[in-house]
């Protein structure tokens, strides 16, 4: 099973701790890679930042630490 069929949009955990809501995905108009598109679900006075996109595979595939250590990078909480 592909990422793109895994992808659900809902509310995500980023491995830092942040909570996100994935909206939609998108088609990046370069390159035509399958993008998430998000925001975050808390305030951040430093960043006027409202949205982000990310690769799918990114999004939905694992952080690897210098360690060799690797984490979800999003994972899962619930629907919308």
């Amino acid at each position: 099973m592909s990422y793109k069929d895994k992808f659900k949009p809902g509310v995500y955990k980023h491995f830092k701790g942040g909570m996100y809501l994935a909206l939609i995905l998108a088609k990046d108009s370069e390159n035509l890679e399958d993008v998430v598109v998000y925001i975050p679900l808390y305030d951040n006075q430093e960043s006027n930042t409202k949205a982000w996109i990310r690769k799918l595979d990114d999004f939905m595939g694992y952080k690897e630490f210098e360690d060799g250590t690797k984490v979800k990078r999003f994972e899962f909480v619930r629907e919308r």
